[in-house]
């Protein structure tokens, strides 16, 4: 498969028949290089209900027929929208056509914020682990640090991870480097940062806290192949 990371938390992933994309958050996006008119995907798996992850999800969804794969209370709202839509919850793991997604902690918030100053709550946030072609990739989604992400180093063979360094609303550097270090995925890149001044880090200096060669900064558009 291919992983690709374009911004914020946008990860990408082609498999040899499907396009999934994670958390896409276009519109807005600073740091992409994607297109909402121009991106084909079959399947969208959200992490939360924040406006920076949800994204662009009904437009995209909506364009392409594509299966939203969201944590329970999110998923039944944006079933009210009109998307095809398969709920999770924490801990549960489902075998898609796709791939394998389970959904993990995550300790942070998650909501929806409608224009006239209205937040809708979605459930509890996820990380997510998707599982394809003898591969794993791990998405943190937002979180902070917890020492239960040493279960994942002990339980799953992660071969990429995505993990946020931003601060302020999920792991700084610090934080993040501990959670690289319990984790234990063969490759590390930093994500959910520089998007807006209050996460502004040093994806590199993050890096060079990582022992070994686990760590890899990607800029938008930069792809991996497992």
């Amino acid at each position: 498969m291919k992983v690709s990371y374009h911004g914020h938390s946008v990860v990408k992933i082609q498999t040899d028949k499907h396009t999934i994309v994670i958390d896409p958050f276009i519109n807005g996006n600073g740091q992409t290089d994607l297109k909402v008119e121009d991106l084909k995907v079959d399947v969208i798996l959200l992490t939360h209900g924040h406006n920076d992850h949800v994204g662009d999800t009904i437009q995209l969804a909506k364009q392409n027929n594509a299966l939203v794969v969201a944590p329970f209370e999110l998923a039944t709202y944006l079933g009210w929208k009109g998307l095809n839509v398969h709920p999770m919850h924490i801990g549960g793991s489902h075998k898609f056509e796709f791939g394998t997604v389970k959904l993990t902690q995550a300790f942070h918030g998650s909501s929806y914020e409608e224009e006239e100053q209205k937040i809708i709550y979605t459930g509890m946030p996820a990380g997510i682990l998707f599982k394809k072609e003898g591969k794993t990739v791990y998405h943190a989604g937002d979180t902070g640090l917890y020492s239960d992400m040493k279960l994942l180093g002990e339980f799953e063979d992660i071969d990429l991870a995505f993990l946020p360094i931003g601060d302020n609303f999920t792991m700084g550097p610090e934080d993040a480097a501990i959670a690289a270090k319990w984790i234990k995925a063969k490759t590390v890149v930093p994500m959910h940062y520089n998007t807006f001044p209050v996460i502004e880090q040093d994806p590199k200096d993050f890096v060079s806290r990582l022992s070994g060669k686990t760590g890899k900064v990607m800029e938008a558009g930069e792809s991996i192949k497992l």
